[in-house]
């Protein structure tokens, strides 16, 4: 475990032991106002051991005086400890608490968020033991674990973070993204009823064809179809009608 030296504030101590000692009401929550604002320089300082690290430090700040006024509302000095000693892993715990559960871009499982901070805290110090950085295979003997479970802590931790869809990806910028995504392909659905439909074209009479090919393909009219074959209006409808019928059953039997 990391230690630190802890420098007392003046009065802290005893400030402490006052409020614990003072019955509810205005006077004890006054003392305890005065508690926060004589401990509130080591809230600050552990807040700032995480600065950097993509969360505003304002943010940071907030969350270690939360667990600062946790830790005086909890603190029992009965118990024998120094309020430091006490505090100090009360307010740490309430920092990583939020890294955890408040800057995961994707939702995981709180043992992948667990574990993807052990494994940050494992590469630190094996960096540091072993002068290189370290395999899965180191970490997981570090962390007495499988690699399996450090490769799954590390594919979670891609969660942490993400990018945003606008983001250019081309010394221009005239490419995000976003533009790199796949997406359906509509023709692929129709690629096999393409395939089907030329032997069941070829179940048509000639006559059938044409008029299809005509309608469908040329882009002609009813009346331009009848113009051209010379028959009415009328009987080019009933043909296409009898045409796709067939064409149905066809692609429907196959």
């Amino acid at each position: 475990m990391t230690t630190m030296t802890t420098r007392v504030p003046r009065n802290g101590g005893e400030v402490l032991q006052q409020m614990v000692a003072a019955t509810a009401g205005p006077r004890r929550a006054a003392l305890r106002d005065e508690a926060v604002r004589a401990w509130l320089p080591l809230a600050q300082h552990l807040a700032h051991r995480y600065s950097g690290r993509g969360e505003p430090d304002d943010d940071l700040l907030q969350t270690a005086t939360v667990g600062l006024i946790k830790a005086i509302d909890r603190f029992d000095p009965d118990r024998g400890v120094e309020f430091a000693g006490f505090a100090i892993p009360t307010i740490l715990g309430e920092i990583r608490r939020h890294f955890r559960d408040r800057t995961w871009s994707v939702r995981v499982p709180r043992r992948l968020q667990e574990l993807r901070m052990a494994i940050t805290e494992a590469s630190n110090a094996l960096v540091h033991t072993l002068g290189r950085s370290p395999t899965v295979a180191d970490i997981a003997a570090h962390l007495n674990t499988t690699e399996e479970e450090v490769l799954e802590g590390l594919e979670g931790a891609r969660a942490y973070s993400a990018k945003s869809l606008s983001t250019p990806v081309t010394e221009d910028g005239a490419t995000s993204l976003g533009d790199m995504l796949g997406e359906d392909d509509h023709d692929m659905e129709l690629a096999e009823l393409r395939v089907a439909l030329g032997p069941a074209m070829a179940s048509l009479d000639e006559r059938e064809r044409t008029i299809l090919s005509l309608r469908f393909f040329g882009n002609m009219t009813q009346s331009d179809i009848a113009d051209r074959i010379g028959v009415s209006q009328m009987h080019v409808s009933r043909l296409i009608a009898r045409a796709l019928s067939k064409l149905r059953a066809e692609l429907t039997a196959g």
